[in-house]
């Protein structure tokens, strides 16, 4: 195996942290990659996206994310040597030689996140994974050019923890795993900037009970009530924060103000106003690495502000109200109510909305904890407690907690819908009798079964 050093620093720095107290930078390549101007972009990317808008808090960056996976990452690395020093290449204990590797990766690995990183993606086809490995890899940029002055073939390694396919599991897991660095920092410092306390768990704990063995990572059985607590804030996190649906419905404006934009464009009716040129490789489906680390959120949004001055009103209306935040009103359905949503549609339609862009549906569901399975295409990664004889057990059979919630998806599907449908029948409007007949399909938050649709 090539042995990866970089030099270390005559003075360790150190990053104050409201999560970590402090970020502890040891070597010359993390402090190198730090100072890259891609890492410094993901000052100007919001972690949360939209979330801002319903937790006023949660403007922290995915650089205050990244910074805190690495350290993460570098506290279990410490833990390892000191207390699981591999002694001979098969004993399946860590191997100190691989923590340069695993503390690049735990940096980089979001580093190809985009302004509003899944919306945009899913407007226009990108992948944050596939252009962190581009940005690790193309001889273009500043952190392919730190990563070579380790070794060649050093960002090629890196890049490999981020696509899963590095040859030792416990760098993969550290990184990513049911329970791993990424999630870990993210629960805790989501819940502290948006004011929750859902995500709080014990990280010193699960740090302390963590340790290696030949395929990947495992927790002593003693501290399996710490490691319950981390999946149960997990699973709290997406119900209260992650799937909140004013955060949701913010998104569905986004994604449907970004869809006009890109309908406008291959109309050749955009560029009439204000072409915005750091968008076109995008519009056209043909962008390089140099063209999407130009972009951040504050790129987006200065777009955004042209266009709630486009003399186009479905794009200026849409860029007025992700500005200022309007948000679109949503209700719950079930497959039993389903087939009512083209009678909403309509509904919204006559009262003077384009219902391609003012409604949508969109689901949200979460796996709080899965168990590998045979018949399963994709492999899980399963949380392994190590029992004082040696051998594992899988959490689940021993924690009646996380049984109750293993395989269970949790999570709506709603219907979003402009607000002004919710408008009350008793003002003077002309669609007045329209939004009559659409609450009365709606109670409570639900889309109720109404068998007279006239």
């Amino acid at each position: 195996m090539t042995v990866y050093t970089s030099k270390k620093l005559k003075r360790e720095k150190v990053l104050r942290d409201p999560i970590h107290s402090y970020i502890y930078v040891q070597h010359q390549v993390i402090l190198d990659l730090i100072n890259t101007r891609e890492f410094q972009r993901l000052r100007r990317i919001r972690q949360l996206g939209t979330a801002s808008s319903t937790f006023h808090g949660a403007e922290h960056s995915r650089f205050t994310h990244s910074v805190g996976v690495y350290e993460i990452t570098r506290q279990i690395c410490d833990n390892f040597q000191r207390n699981y020093p591999s002694k001979n290449p098969s004993d399946g204990l860590w191997n100190d030689d691989e923590r340069l590797v695993a503390l690049c990766a735990a940096l980089l690995h979001d580093i190809g996140h985009g302004p509003y990183s899944h919306t945009f993606e899913h407007i226009f086809g990108t992948n944050h994974e596939d252009v962190t490995v581009d940005i690790l890899t193309s001889s273009s940029t500043e952190v392919n050019k730190v990563l070579r002055e380790v070794a060649p073939d050093f960002p090629e390694k890196v890049a490999s923890v981020i696509q899963k396919t590095y040859p030792n599991p416990q760098v993969v897991q550290m990184i990513s795993s049911q329970i791993d660095a990424d999630r870990m920092d993210y629960l805790l410092r989501d819940s502290y900037y948006t004011g929750t306390n859902y995500g709080t768990f014990d990280l010193r704990r699960i740090l302390r009970v963590m340790r290696p063995y030949k395929n990947g990572i495992t927790f002593h059985i003693s501290g399996m009530h710490a490691v319950e607590d981390y999946i149960v804030s997990r699973f709290q996190m997406y119900q209260q924060v992650y799937f909140h649906p004013v955060s949701r419905s913010m998104e569905v404006i986004l994604n449907r103000l970004l869809q006009r934009a890109k309908f406008l464009f291959e109309n050749n009716q955009l560029l009439q106003e204000n072409p915005p040129q750091l968008l076109l490789p995008f519009f056209e489906n043909n962008f390089s690495v140099e063209d999407y680390i130009r972009l951040d959120d504050g790129v987006l949004n200065t777009y955004f502000i042209q266009w709630s001055m486009s003399t186009d009103k479905i794009l200026s209306d849409l860029a007025s109200r992700f500005l200022n935040r309007k948000p679109l009103k949503s209700a719950r359905f079930s497959t039993v109510t389903s087939h009512q949503l083209p009678k909403l549609r309509e509904l919204v339609t006559a009262a003077g909305y384009n219902s391609t862009y003012y409604t949508a549906t969109n689901d949200s569901f979460d796996l709080p904890y899965d168990v590998y399975a045979p018949h399963q295409s994709k492999k899980i990664t399963q949380i392994e407690l190590y029992q004082d004889d040696g051998s594992l057990i899988e959490l689940s059979e021993v924690s009646k907690l996380v049984a109750a919630i293993t395989g269970e998806f949790s999570g709506d599907e709603r219907f979003f819908f402009p607000k002004e449908m919710l408008t009350s029948s008793k003002q003077i409007d002309l669609f007045a009798p329209i939004y009559e007949q659409f609450q009365g399909y709606l109670k409570n938050g639900w889309l109720i079964e109404k068998k007279n649709n006239c």
